[in-house]
């Protein structure tokens, strides 16, 4: 395989890697971004690209580094991204495109109250991260690149806690509705009966 889907690779587990840590700077401060009155993304967006950079710059280095050289991990990774684009699709169906930008936490004005608990919602409570994995998996899986994994692990442990606070955040919003909903619904493993 070439080195031009390697680096491709390395460049979308970059900026994948970062989306939980871009959360961070969204749930705890939700109240403050609402306060605001100019959209908080003016802010956001720059410090999200700047964790792109410093990423991208650490990792650098490594962005060569292979654990095996095939093509057959191509298979399983093809597999991963097209479950992936499917899990993003049925993601969007129930929920608007502005809860699924995040508005509603951020944008006074924009507070949807809606819990949506239908769709592939009625499988896994985070569909959109699920996502997201399928697809840093399948970069890694498909390129064998060292750093692919490594950020995937990040991504995995800093979701983790991210989901964590998003969860707290919803209970405070929703109550004893999400209480129910996070007992019956797995969080990021999707339930298939």
């Amino acid at each position: 395989m070439t080195s031009v889907p390697r680096l491709l690779g390395w460049i979308v587990c970059v900026i994948y890697s970062t989306i939980p840590s871009f959360w961070f700077l969204v749930h705890p401060f939700a109240a403050h971004w609402r306060s605001r009155s100019r959209s908080p993304y003016f802010v956001l967006l720059p410090a999200w690209i700047a964790m792109w950079i410093i990423v991208g710059s650490i990792t650098f280095r490594w962005h060569h580094t292979v654990l095996y050289l095939a093509d057959w991990p191509w298979a399983p990774a093809i597999v991963l991204f097209a479950v992936g684009i499917r899990i993003y699709s049925q993601s969007g169906k129930h929920f608007s495109a502005r809860q699924l930008g995040g508005l509603p936490e951020v944008v006074n004005g924009h507070r949807e109250q809606q819990l949506v608990t239908s769709g592939i919602r009625g499988r896994v409570r985070h569909p959109v991260y699920l996502a997201h994995l399928c697809e840093m998996v399948g970069w890694s899986l498909g390129t064998g690149l060292a750093v692919c994994y490594l950020l995937t692990v990040f991504a995995l442990i800093t979701g983790g806690v991210m989901i964590r606070m998003e969860e707290a955040e919803l209970e405070q919003r929703f109550g004893r509705e999400y209480a129910a909903y996070r007992r019956q619904v797995p969080s990021v493993w999707p339930r298939f009966r």
